[in-house]
């Protein structure tokens, strides 16, 4: 196994070693997998849903009995995006020179496809260049249809999948759901980061997907759990490091896996053997340092009511009620109709997000550094 020299990674996935925890998600999707099940996974950003999707992969991979595919449509707009996105990944899933390559190949020319390659990277682009959707949508059709008809089982893991609810064909979710109906061979995982779009999607009895899948939503890691992965890799790596230092960390981070991956990143990075508490907080505080400019633009996108409404949600970190009266009284924010009216804002533009516990729901910033950075400034 390929061994890293920091073994706290910010992005991607690259094998168990390097995984935390996750064992119950990752056997719930396991199970749904095996027992053709589909699933909807919903979690805030950067909580390690592709990460998990790719450690499933993995297991699969390791039986040697799955073809598993991972899609991210977020940057796609329309139908005609989603079905070019599916294809380029089916072929780079299939390379012509597998026999199950050449096949697919073969199929795909009768779809009059435009395709080239990369003169750089050599991956695959593709574009068709129809002039009706009804054509976008038997190609879609005939592309999952191939892939229901391999002998090996097929998971397909289609992530920021609520940007099919944005797109201008409005009967994209019931053309996706009626194909997914016919289909034998293929499961799906559908995970997603904007809470209300997933749950919309899939628990309205309005939408076409309602009561199709089993519903995942993904937590902070338990904090004993990640206190563990985190002392772990300083320890094999023969560096020393408290147990009230990695707390700090946790507690500072919000558990939040992300902006944790990140700290202990640059902690490990700095070649400290024995970083202690003190030299930590520098470190955050030279990660807050670096982001400042990045915060101070999300300062010019709002007006000067949801930038204090922001800085308040901040300190407070979780806000149960943020239009009654001792929140508002706090922080002097008028009216409650106005504090709806800019918590709602707020939560359009990312910038908070809806998160429970096991007495209610609350709301907190979406991003932990500037929560951070805004309670050091203000």
């Amino acid at each position: 196994m390929k061994k890293y020299l920091n073994p706290f990674f910010t992005v991607g996935y690259k094998s168990e070693e390097y995984f935390c925890d996750r064992k119950k998600e990752l056997e719930r999707l396991y199970s749904n997998a095996n027992n053709g099940i589909n699933t909807t996974l919903i979690s805030a950003r950067k909580y390690g849903k592709s990460a998990l999707i790719y450690r499933l992969f993995d297991v699969l991979n390791k039986e040697k009995e799955w073809i598993c595919i991972y899609i991210d449509i977020y940057s796609t707009q329309n139908l005609k995006e989603l079905t070019e996105l599916i294809a380029v990944n089916v072929i780079k899933k299939f390379p012509p020179k597998q026999s199950i390559g050449k096949r697919f190949l073969e199929f795909f020319k009768g779809l009059r496809p435009v395709l080239s390659y990369d003169t750089l990277t050599g991956q695959p682009e593709v574009h068709f260049e129809f002039t009706q959707a009804r054509e976008y949508e038997r190609t879609l059709n005939a592309i999952l249809l191939f892939l229901d008809e391999q002998k090996l089982p097929v998971l397909l893991a289609i992530d920021e999948f609520q940007q099919v609810a944005l797109y201008p064909e409005r009967n994209t979710e019931a053309l996706l759901r009626t194909i997914i109906q016919t289909l034998h061979n293929v499961h799906f995982i559908f995970s997603g980061s904007n809470q209300h779009l997933m749950v919309e999607i899939f628990n309205s009895a309005k939408r076409p997907f309602f009561s199709s899948t089993q519903s995942m939503s993904l937590a902070e890691i338990p904090a004993d759990l990640y206190s563990e992965f985190i002392m772990r890799h300083f320890t094999e790596n023969k560096r020393e490091i408290q147990p009230e230092t990695i707390d700090f960390i946790l507690e500072w981070t919000c558990n939040h896996t992300y902006y944790t991956q990140v700290v202990c990143n640059k902690l490990y990075a700095s070649h400290q053997s024995k970083p202690d508490l003190t030299f930590t907080k520098l470190i955050c505080s030279q990660i807050l340092e670096t982001e400042k400019s990045t915060f101070l633009q999300y300062r010019n996108l709002l007006t000067d009511f949801q930038w204090h409404l922001l800085i308040a949600i901040a300190k407070e970190e979780k806000v149960y009620q943020p239009q009654s009266k001792i929140f508002i009284q706090k922080y002097k924010l008028g009216a409650a109709s106005t504090v709806k009216k800019a918590v709602d804002s707020l939560a359009s533009k990312e910038m908070i997000f809806l998160q429970s516990d096991s007495t209610s729901s609350y709301y907190r910033i979406y991003d932990v550094f500037l929560m951070r950075w805004l309670q050091a400034t203000y």
